[in-house]
């Protein structure tokens, strides 16, 4: 391309290459990589932002409520609030399940009572038959939840989960009834017995620990006042007398005497 070519009139042509090009977009992206590392470094410096916020974490451990930076008191409030969403629908999801496996159960085989478990476990399960006659829910089921509810407040009493223990008493007060109720009648007494018998042995577990004397703790009272007793005497001490008062005698009178 010739000189005349390029400047028209003494001006540039306007298809001519500018005197300032831009960069290319690879170096364009490396500087703006630069600042970015740049700006990361300082704000881990000291008075830089994620440094401040590191700080206040840190802080966080032996702070109090009040003194903990706001930002982490609504993060752990957030975590915790999904944490316990998340943790009802996992328990929902769980509960639903088991109880829809319990409600297919199908209808459980009545023992024939032989062996000291069978004399405990017969009449239960020929109790839990009749009522189910009655109910929407199959025998077998009413036997299952009746298992699982002891086996969960057994382990739960063994723990020392107060929910459990008492779950677990009630558990065997109605083992007991059901035993009562559907034993023959001239072995009644023996079965409930026995029962009651197989209960405290189990409860062992279960209320491991559990006492009922009182506890009582004999520890000093933090503050212990102390009484210093004094009496406080309150007496009137008259002025001393200044020095050549006579209490108002006269002098002449005084001398009349020594003459």
């Amino acid at each position: 391309m010739s000189h005349d070519d390029r400047q028209m009139n003494g001006q540039p042509c306007p298809n001519s290459i500018p005197d300032q090009f831009e960069l290319p977009p690879a170096r364009k992206g490396r500087q703006r990589l630069t600042r970015l590392r740049t700006a990361w470094r300082t704000s881990w410096e000291e008075g830089g932002f994620l440094y401040q916020r590191w700080e206040e974490i840190f802080q966080a451990r032996n702070a109090s409520w009040h003194e903990i930076a706001p930002w982490i008191k609504a993060a752990g409030l957030l975590a915790g609030i999904s944490f316990l969403v998340i943790a009802m629908d996992t328990a929902g999801g769980i509960t639903g399940t088991a109880l829809k496996g319990l409600s297919d159960v199908p209808t459980s085989d009545i023992s024939d009572g032989a062996g000291l478990w069978g004399t405990v476990d017969g009449p239960i399960r020929v109790f839990l038959t009749e009522q189910a006659a009655h109910l929407a829910v199959a025998p077998g089921a009413l036997y299952a939840f009746w298992q699982l509810t002891g086996l969960l407040s057994l382990v739960g009493g063994f723990l020392g989960n107060a929910g459990a223990r008492i779950t677990w008493t009630l558990f065997g007060c109605s083992g007991l009834a059901m035993v009562w109720s559907a034993s023959p009648v001239g072995g009644r007494a023996a079965a409930t017995g026995l029962a009651a018998f197989m209960w405290a042995l189990a409860s062992t577990v279960a209320l491991r620990g559990l006492t009922l004397r009182p506890i009582v703790h004999n520890h000093p009272p933090q503050f212990q006042p102390q009484f210093n007793p004094a009496i406080h005497l309150h007496a009137a001490i008259p002025a001393p007398t200044p020095a050549g008062d006579d209490f108002g005698d006269n002098t002449d009178t005084i001398r009349r005497l020594q003459r």
